[in-house]
């Protein structure tokens, strides 16, 4: 049954502020690699999907709460810090934050939007269960970049696996036919490539504007 819009934006305040708070709380008590599912892009952007997922219908309701659901969870998780380990209350409402922010709206909009469209037909069907999937295997790539670095810590090998196993498990949990599952890991593979691409060009960006 289709959520109510009160039920929706209810959902989205109360989720986005657990979201926050327990992932903080993840990435300080969980022991690695595990731990690093909670310091993950891919983690909230995913989290973004399936509210977008449960919504089910109403393109607009699911990338507004999906965007709210992010939004909120960034001072939530500061909130966790301040509260848990004792950092500056003022990060809160840092220029650093309001980026994070700005990011959590855009991830919000696409990945609510790719929720929704997952429950649909045709190819936004198949490029809505990729979406996750894309943002996991993108995030692989990126460890796999760092398993290869000497100078980063050991283990990275670990996070690549874990990522590509949640992707894996995504497609199995949305993708219902075998030949639906496929196209989405083959769509899935490009979309990571174009994610890869856009976070080296926002990081190189931030870099060169002081963040």
């Amino acid at each position: 049954m289709r959520p109510g819009d009160r039920t929706v934006a209810l959902a989205s305040v109360v989720g986005g502020f657990l979201l926050g708070f327990l992932d903080f709380c993840w990435i300080k008590w969980l022991p690695f690699p595990i731990a690093e599912l909670g310091n993950s892009t891919a983690t909230w952007a995913v989290a973004a999907f399936f509210f977008g997922y449960r919504v089910r219908s109403g393109r607009l309701r699911s990338a507004v709460g999906a965007a709210v659901l992010l939004v909120v969870a960034v001072p939530s998780y500061y909130l966790a810090a301040a509260l848990l380990q004792g950092d500056d209350l003022a990060v809160l409402w840092a220029p650093s934050s309001l980026v994070w922010m700005f990011f959590g709206v855009l991830a919000g909009v696409v990945f609510g939007t790719g929720g929704t469209w997952a429950r649909g037909a045709g190819w936004r069907q198949v490029v809505g269960i990729a979406l996750p999937v894309a943002v996991f295997f993108e995030e692989a790539a990126r460890f796999a970049g760092k398993a290869t670095d000497p100078n980063y810590t050991a283990g990275a090998w670990w996070n690549v696996a874990i990522d590509l196993a949640l992707g894996l498990l995504i497609v199995v949990r949305t993708g219902g036919s075998h030949h639906r599952r496929a196209l989405a890991v083959a769509v899935a593979v490009p979309l990571a490539a174009a994610i890869l691409v856009s976070f080296a060009v926002a990081g190189g960006t931030l870099s060169s504007s002081g963040w």
